[in-house]
């Protein structure tokens, strides 16, 4: 049903000349949890037709996906799509590398950063912007256990906050 309002909306954006709206496939919440995100990049993804058709149902999974820096091409591994229901032979691989879009000085920045000790480029994000599909990459540093239980910690903390102030004002 959200997806269907997205889709409409989007309809409507473009009927009216306005900007693309972004409809979101996939989030990898678990990048968030795993990771210090340092910087992030939006880059095109070179797709296949099914492969589209697939994104548009909202089938996609970017929990395992990883980027990789070869030979000056920036690739986007581990990420699932499922096969299109109504494909025929012509269907794609689900886990296949899929080559990302981005401009060359953009690709020589991560490719150097990931060069240091401890960086990884995630997926964050798997989205329509008008009828390109486009993916969030970060760059990101991978947290230690004692990381990921305070995250956690100030989250629940949060939460109580929140919780606290809005009790009072109903009281």
């Amino acid at each position: 049903m959200s997806r269907m309002k997205n889709a409409e909306r989007a309809a409507r954006a473009a009927a009216k000349g306005d900007q693309p709206v972004k409809i979101v496939v996939a989030r990898n919440k678990k990048a968030r949890h795993d990771y210090h995100i340092d910087d992030t990049w939006e880059a095109g993804i070179a797709l296949t037709g099914t492969e589209v058709k697939s994104l548009r149902a909202g089938r996609a999974s970017l929990v395992d996906g990883f980027v990789l820096i070869d030979r000056g091409e920036a690739w986007l591994e581990g990420v699932h799509i499922a096969e299109y229901a109504e494909g025929t032979w012509t269907n794609h691989a689900p886990r296949r590398k899929r080559k990302l879009l981005l401009h060359k000085t953009e690709i020589l920045k991560l490719d150097s950063k990931t060069r240091e000790k401890g960086y990884t480029i995630v997926p964050l994000e798997l989205y329509f912007l008008g009828s390109h599909a486009k993916v969030e990459i970060a760059l990101a540093r991978g947290k230690k256990e004692w990381d990921k239980r305070q995250t956690l910690r100030e989250q629940q903390d949060m939460r109580e906050a929140h919780r606290a102030i809005r009790n009072r004002e109903l009281a």
